[in-house]
């Protein structure tokens, strides 16, 4: 069993950064991919990064390819999101996800946890 907690969603203007973390608790955090996907108003949840179980993989949806760079420290139990020259269309809540294997999924039905959501909320 993983328990997921996200924090550092918050309000910001266009062209600025926010970073966003997950906690897991569960002792087998480092034996799962991660990964963040977004739910805006009215839209379905889409994946936006993913990284393996190793930290050698990442992928990334084209819309933030570049700019939001996703990363893991299995020593704290915790994944990021650096998330940069952000723009309305980023506004969302932001999830994690969590899913056992190496094999990163890209499809919100490959992952088994998830945290509550944190809201990003960017303003031009």
């Amino acid at each position: 069993q993983v328990q997921l907690v996200e924090s550092g969603g918050g309000t910001v203007q266009a062209g600025g950064s926010l970073r966003l973390s997950c906690t897991a608790s569960g002792r087998t955090f480092s034996r799962h991919a991660m990964g963040w996907f977004r739910q805006a108003p009215g839209k379905e949840r889409e994946f936006v990064a993913g990284i393996s179980w190793t930290e050698w993989s990442t992928n990334y949806a084209d819309s933030v390819k570049g700019r939001f760079p996703i990363s893991r420290d299995n020593a704290k139990n915790t994944v990021y999101l650096q998330m940069n020259s952000l723009s309305p269309e980023d506004t969302a809540v932001y999830y994690c996800a969590a899913k056992p294997g190496m094999r990163i999924g890209m499809r919100s039905d490959e992952y088994d946890y998830w945290g509550q959501g944190t809201q990003v909320t960017v303003f031009s």
